[in-house]
């Protein structure tokens, strides 16, 4: 649900019957409420992680389930808020629950392992909703996103050991807050997230406009390209498990930030050509999952006692930063793109790519201040 925005915007654009603009918008607006996450995930750290699971996963069931029934615009802004914040619901419970189980020694590997469903998601959902929008239309994939909500619900209720008793004493949600927004080395972490994530929409949100005019590629050709970058998340997921723990959390993130600065600066080049775009993209892909896959074990262990709850303000940190980098996408592509502007030679996405170069050098800035107090 999540992801698949991103390659379909132009059809999604067309059957709500609004431009790609306000569209952009829209995908604006759900980061910017992607912020409120820390107040709904919290509830991992004061009513247990299995609840915070369940909760996420409830608010992006309902989400997806209302443009079944109601497949308007509306519906759709409503959609992406709710289920962006059953997602920043989720994913923090979870990380914590693994962070309470799992030695930080090993950590980075687990948490590597979970976010395979992230690269899979696009390998194997993002490609086969392209079918489903290419067959009966951009509303087909939400029955299917609904059904699989209600399908997941069930199985991690089963799964999932119960919750222990709630302790009176823990600290409230304001406490937790305090505590992390309060505390240096957790303010560069979030500020680590925020940065990259920016620097990685400022590329998402155009790609697939981009390749689309770039080479006239049709839906199920951006389904491909999907797939392909899909492909090179796994590689990036699969790479901070292998080395994340080897070489020090902080150091492989250092590594990524620099590494995905370099794709971006050669991808507008490497662009002149349909497979050169796709090459580009992989490696623009491959670094960034690297960096955010080797990120997440660093923050699990910056403040075990409000774990979730800085897990939670991590995840609102890369929505806030998704949602600077969303704003300033669209502008920044047409600037590019249009005649005049930029030398002939120059690509018009560079300026893009330049923007994506400064944000990743703030979220290095950020990363030398962890890096003073956190173990590797």
């Amino acid at each position: 649900m999540f992801r698949m925005v991103y390659p379909y915007l132009a059809y999604f654009s067309l059957g709500l019957g609004v431009d790609q603009a306000t569209l952009s918008l829209a995908i604006t607006a759900r980061a910017v409420f992607g912020a409120a996450g820390p107040f709904l995930a919290s509830v991992a750290d004061s009513r247990g992680r299995k609840t915070g699971m369940l909760f996420g996963l409830l608010l992006f069931t309902v989400g997806s389930g209302l443009v079944v029934v109601w497949p308007t615009f509306p519906a759709f802004l409503l959609a992406l808020v709710l289920t962006l914040l059953g997602k920043y619901t989720f994913d923090p419970a979870m990380q914590a629950y693994l962070g309470d189980r799992v030695p930080y020694q090993r950590r980075g590997l687990v948490v590597a392992v979970t976010e395979l469903g992230w690269s899979l998601s696009l390998v194997i959902g993002v490609l086969g909703l392209g079918v489903l929008i290419a067959q009966s239309g951009w509303q087909a994939p939400f029955s299917v996103l609904t059904l699989c909500g209600i399908l997941a619900l069930i199985l991690l209720a089963w799964m999932l050991p119960r919750d222990p008793a709630v302790d009176k004493n823990k600290p409230s949600i304001w406490s937790n807050l305090r505590m992390v927004l309060t505390f240096t080395p957790a303010l560069a972490g979030l500020a680590i997230g925020f940065w990259a994530s920016a620097a990685n929409e400022v590329i998402n949100l155009v790609f697939g406009v981009w390749i689309g005019e770039a080479f006239n590629i049709q839906i199920i050709g951006l389904g491909i390209v999907a797939l392909f970058i899909g492909l090179s998340e796994l590689g990036g997921e699969s790479l901070a498990g292998v080395l994340a723990d080897r070489v020090g959390k902080p150091r492989a993130i250092g590594a990524g930030l620099l590494l995905n600065g370099l794709a971006a600066l050669i991808l507008p080049f490497l662009g002149l050509t349909h497979y050169g775009a796709l090459f580009g993209l992989c490696l623009f892909y491959i670094t960034f999952e690297f960096t955010l896959v080797s990120g997440i074990p660093m923050m699990t262990e910056i403040m075990p006692g409000a774990r979730a709850t800085l897990m939670a303000l991590n995840i609102a940190a890369f929505s806030l930063g998704r949602a600077l980098g969303a704003f300033v996408a669209h502008p920044l592509y047409v600037w590019g793109q249009t005649p005049g502007n930029l030398p002939d030679w120059m690509p018009g996405i560079l300026v893009s790519a330049l923007v994506v170069v400064l944000f990743n050098l703030f979220a290095w800035l950020a990363l030398r201040i962890v890096r003073r107090t956190v173990i590797n």
